[in-house]
């Protein structure tokens, strides 16, 4: 079941999701060569607590962290550990956090330092197709509409969406209905509504779309060592089109 948010919960959603804004737009100006993953999750735990939320991922199934750091070909759910970035990585950053009840959520895909320019392109293809799924997210539109922007980009530019991860709804839960992938047939799925909030997702890969999972259970990475990106915003669906809750005011 599809939840409508009132105008109340929506403005809760905002909350929550200005926090993960605001840390993941520090940590992005702290990651240099040199710094560690598990030092980004330290810090990101300290600014959770200094806001008076609650980390979303820290627990959520048993994942240990409150910070997911998907370095290089790691495509989403890597563990922050001792590994120290360096120069022309990428790193994708994700954090939720619940405050109220409610919860925020948002990811970004960093430069380490100067990159190549596939590196670079890869994480402009990808940011680019979040917002192009994103204005699709209008009233009356499907769901898959905003699936088919998102793959029709990335497709176009050379690259792969990853099939086995995809957004989904939030609200008072991290994941609620509907699931939201980056994958699709045009004018096809649920109807998009007034009051619906979904996080949007994209996962691009360099090469192919397949993935594989580490030994730890969680890390997804590119089945053939390729790079991979991810971008995400949490939105409400309004009359007025789209509103992005996870950019900063």
């Amino acid at each position: 079941m599809i939840i409508l948010k009132s105008h109340y919960e929506i403005e809760q959603i905002r909350k929550s999701c200005q926090i993960v804004a605001s840390i993941l737009n520090v940590l992005k100006k702290t990651i240099e060569p040199g710094i560690t993953c598990y030092e980004l999750n330290e810090l990101a735990e300290k600014l959770i607590a200094q806001k008076g939320a609650s980390p979303a991922f820290k627990g959520y199934r048993g994942f240990p962290t409150a910070l997911c750091t998907s370095v290089n070909d790691q495509i989403v759910h890597g563990i922050p550990d001792g590994r120290r970035l360096k120069e022309g990585d990428i790193v994708s950053l994700d954090l939720g956090v619940e405050l109220s009840g409610y919860f925020g959520d948002c990811a970004i895909t960093v430069a380490v330092g100067k990159i190549h320019e596939e590196a670079e392109r890869l994480l402009k293809v990808t940011e680019a197709s979040l917002y192009l799924g994103i204005k699709q997210a209008v009233v009356d539109n499907r769901l898959f509409d905003i699936s088919y922007a998102v793959q029709s980009w990335v497709e176009e530019n050379g690259f792969s969406v990853v099939r086995d991860f995809v957004g989904h709804g939030i609200g008072s839960g991290l994941h609620e209905e509907p699931q939201v992938p980056n994958f699709g047939i045009p004018h096809q799925g649920p109807c998009l509504k007034e009051g619906m909030v979904l996080a949007l997702e994209p996962m691009v890969n360099a090469g192919s779309f397949k993935i594989k999972i580490l030994a730890d259970g969680w890390t997804a990475v590119t089945a053939d060592g390729s790079l991979s990106a991810h971008f995400e915003h949490t939105i409400a669906i309004t009359s007025n089109g789209p509103e992005i809750l996870s950019k900063l005011d």
